[in-house]
């Protein structure tokens, strides 16, 4: 009974199985495996689906229910809520992901400039009339006096990147 309760009323409030498993924190495969009976939620669980369903737990373990059609109105609102729920969960991953791309930034600026000034331009007494060593001396004197110039704004964006990103957290 159970399993068929839980499959009526689901499908009564216009949920997919992996609408209501969105509303849940479960895996689709849960909805699935309690609709079909091989496996039963725990009370804890129960409790869950009577909220999402706005039924009681004795009605889901009780007897059959007849299916209803369902308030349209109502389906509406509850899948936009668990849109909303998405939209704001890949948000926040979104601005994570952004701030650890400043992290990334700022550190890696600190390591070339570290590696960049413990180095002290050896290039510059090498022999260039090969014409291997004078390319390859070229590119590190060009990569250096590049980096040089960028690396203030690299550290100074990453900086100001990470506060915000922060800043916008706390809110």
């Amino acid at each position: 009974m159970l399993s068929k309760n839980i499959k009526t009323l689901r499908k009564s409030k216009g949920l997919s199985q992996d609408e209501l498993a969105v509303k849940l924190n479960v895996v689709r495969q849960t909805i699935s495996k309690w609709e079909n009976g091989l496996s039963v939620p725990d009370s804890e669980m129960l409790i869950s689906l009577s909220d999402v369903f706005e039924t009681p737990v004795s009605i889901l373990l009780g007897e059959d229910i007849a299916e209803t059609e369902a308030n349209d109105l109502k389906v509406i609102s509850e899948k936009l809520e668990v849109l909303n729920l998405q939209l704001a969960k890949q948000k926040e991953s979104k601005k994570n992901i952004l701030r650890y791309v400043f992290i990334f930034i700022l550190v890696i600026s600190f390591i070339i400039l570290f590696i960049l000034s413990t180095i002290n331009s050896p290039y510059l007494n090498w022999n260039y009339t090969h014409p291997e060593t004078a390319f390859m001396g070229i590119s590190f004197h060009i990569f250096e006096w590049v980096f040089i110039r960028i690396a203030p704004i690299l550290i100074v964006g990453a900086i100001l990147g990470i506060y915000l990103m922060r800043r916008n957290k706390s809110r």
